[in-house]
Order: C-alpha cells, then sequence, then structure tokens
C-alpha cells in the first residue's frame, strides 16, 4: 500500500519518475518493498529512487538556515523500551554526531500516543520539538480516541523512516504454537484470553479485534500505556498475548520469556523464513497490519526547517550500520519526501475507519 501512494504521486505528476529512472536503466521498485526505498531524492524526478543515482545537494535556502540552534526535542508518545523508542533514540543519537548540538527523547506516554502528540501540535513551530506519528496515530484518530487532534492539518510531515510487520508474541506456558490451536484454546474458553496493547484504538488493539472478528472468537483486550509494559505481562504469565513488533520483543524471544507464532504481513518476512503469517494459518479474509514510523512537527514550521530534517533524517537512515541494525530487528528503512508522508498519513487514517467500521469497533471496545 506505501508504495501505491508513491505510484500515485508519480502519474499525478505525469509518470516522470518512472520515465527518470527508466531513461537511466534503472526500474520501479517492487511492490513487496524488501529493500526498495533507499530514500535520497533524485534531483531531475523528485522522488527517493530504488538506489542512490545522486547526491541530495542542500538548496541555498537551507544552507543559510540556522538550525537547530538549541537542543531539539523528539517526542516518543509512547512507553520506553517499544520499537517507536528504539528508533527515536537510534535517530537522536545520529543526528547529535552529525549536528554537534543535542537532540533528546522525551517520552511523553497515554491515550494511544495522543497525549504525546497533542503537546507536540501545540509547541512553538520552529523545529525545535518534534514528533514521532505512528499508524498508531492514524488507527486511534480513526477510532475517535480522545484528545481529538486532525494528523493532516496539525502537523508538518517531515518523512517516513521505516515500515514493519507485526507479531504475535505469547507466553510459553500458553498451549497453543500456532494461529489454529489458538483460535481453538479462545473458543473452548470465551473471553478467557487475555491480549494487551498501547491503549484503546493502538494498531495492536485493533488488531486483536480484527483477530477475534475474522476468526469468530471472543478475548478480552487489556490496554497498558506502553506495548513495553504490555509485553512485560506476557513475559510475566500475567497477559496471554499480544501484538507487537520483533524489534520490541527479540530481547524477550531469545531469553525465551516469550514465543512468537505468527507475523502480521501477508507474506512471510525474510529475515524470519520459519514464521507462518496469520493470513496462511486459516484466518478468514486478508490479514495484514503492518506498521510504519515518521516525524513530523507543528503545522506552520518553516519549510526550510522542514527539509533540512527531512534530507538530514534521510543520511542518517542511509547509514549502513543504521540499516544494519533495522534489518536486524525486521524493519525496512523507508523515506521519502514530506508530501509523500503526508499522503500516507491521510490515506492510512481513511483505510482504518472503513476497518473499524466493517468490524464494529468502538472507542469503549475492550
Amino acid at each position: 500500500m506505501i508504495f501505491d501512494l508513491f505510484t500515485a504521486e508519480s502519474q499525478r505528476r505525469g509518470g516522470r519518475a518512472e520515465e527518470h529512472l527508466k531513461r537511466l536503466g534503472v526500474g520501479c521498485a517492487p511492490r513487496t518493498m524488501p529493500r526498495w526505498w533507499i530514500g535520497a531524492r533524485c534531483a531531475p524526478c523528485g522522488f527517493a529512487c530504488a538506489v542512490v543515482l545522486c547526491p541530495v545537494l542542500a538548496t541555498p535556502a537551507i544552507a543559510q538556515t540556522h538550525y537547530p540552534t538549541r537542543v531539539v526535542t523528539l517526542v516518543n508518545p509512547f512507553a520506553p523500551g517499544a520499537a517507536t523508542d528504539i528508533i527515536a533514540r537510534l535517530i537522536a543519537q545520529q543526528l547529535t554526531q552529525a549536528w554537534g548540538t543535542s537532540m533528546v527523547v522525551e517520552n511523553r506516554p497515554g491515550a494511544s500516543g495522543l497525549i504525546g502528540l497533542s503537546h507536540v501540535a501545540r509547541a512553538p513551530a520552529d523545529g525545535h520539538t518534534l514528533a514521532m506519528l505512528i499508524i498508531t496515530h492514524a488507527t486511534a484518530v480513526a477510532l475517535g480516541t480522545k484528545p481529538a487532534i486532525d494528523l493532516v492539518k496539525d502537523f508538518a510531515h517531515i518523512t517516513l523512516v521505516a515500515t514493519q510487520p507485526y507479531t504475535l508474541v505469547v507466553n510459553p506456558s500458553l498451549p497453543a504454537r500456532n494461529i489454529k490451536e489458538l483460535v481453538a484454546l479462545a473458543r473452548s474458553q470465551p473471553g478467557a484470553l487475555t491480549y494487551g496493547s498501547s491503549g484503546i484504538g493502538s494498531v495492536l488493539h485493533l488488531a486483536g479485534e480484527l483477530l477475534a472478528v475474522q476468526t469468530n472468537v471472543k478475548m478480552t483486550h487489556v490496554p497498558y500505556k506502553g506495548a513495553a509494559l504490555a509485553l512485560s505481562d506476557v513475559a510475566g504469565g500475567h497477559l496471554a498475548m499480544l501484538f507487537t513488533t520483533r524489534m520490541s520483543a527479540q530481547a524477550m524471544v531469545n531469553a525465551k520469556r516469550v514465543r512468537i507464532i505468527a507475523v502480521t504481513s501477508p507474506e512471510r518476512v525474510p529475515g524470519a523464513p520459519d514464521l507462518p503469517t496469520v493470513q496462511e494459518s486459516g484466518v478468514t479474509g486478508p490479514f495484514d497490519v503492518s506498521g510504519w514510523y515518521g516525524i513530523a512537527a507543528p503545522v506552520g514550521t518553516p519549510a526550510a526547517i522542514v527539509e533540512r530534517l527531512n534530507q538530514d533524517i534521510q543520511r542518517v537512515m542511509r547509514l549502513p550500520d543504521v540499516r544494519e541494525r533495522m534489518a536486524g530487528e525486521g524493519t525496512m528503512v523507508v523515506t521519502g519526501t514530506p508530501a509523500q508522508y503526508a499522503e500516507l498519513v491521510r490515506a492510512e487514517v481513511e483505510k482504518w475507519r472503513r476497518i473499524i467500521k466493517q468490524a464494529g469497533i468502538t472507542p469503549e471496545t475492550r
């Protein structure tokens, strides 16, 4: 879906991106997105090409922009320890080194990430307060979770940074080693199986509801202030299962404190080919829940600062050690223009509104 958005933007511009790539002998990226979006924008077409075709050059306006002038705060609207926090701290560390000025990560969890995001929306639009804006915000807004916020109009979108599928992890003592056994267990004990999330309306919540709807079982939702807290309770045996990222769960998987039984992408992931997908495990209908992570600033942030941040973050995400770290955690580096990221956010809110309506989920759903 994310690649479709970039293809649509190219068609709107008259197909110039594809034509330019063909002239250079480079084909467009495959729709499966395994390693396709490095993120350097090529000057003739304005798109992030499938390979680095030319250097990103600073425009005069950017070169003259004195930014940052003080510490930059990157707000992670979730608790420490989960994937969003890991990605935010990785970016902050690299930008601090590149700028010679500190970027610090500040955790402001609550309301499926909307409390921290609302804080950033009200901050001065000078580029010194940024936010991790991710898929969970789109699902929460689509569900109508409070506080009310407009993900399109209230922010200056900087760039997408990564995508990844989710995994379904369970406590090792749970007598279910795959989705079929899990569904059978849930049917034998209606409402007894518990699943956690990072809050009502979060993508982890909706993934659980989608599984329950498509398998016609009843499970009990337990919302937390962050996925890391829920994961700890799965490991401790206080919670049966959780949809979360491989990046968040890998340490506990390695320690055999939790077990992964499925991934949420339509196809198996290259880094874990032995893990089955939820969809191939007998679930009725398509099951595709893929996460995405990006960075945004308050609306009204000067365009030169947005462009400076976009280019600097893309450079960080192209660093070999960063790409290697992300790939090792089952995460794909995906970047693009501010306009492409804004369109992704808009489309994701609309998509999840449709899914929520079809599934009959409300903010009060537990």
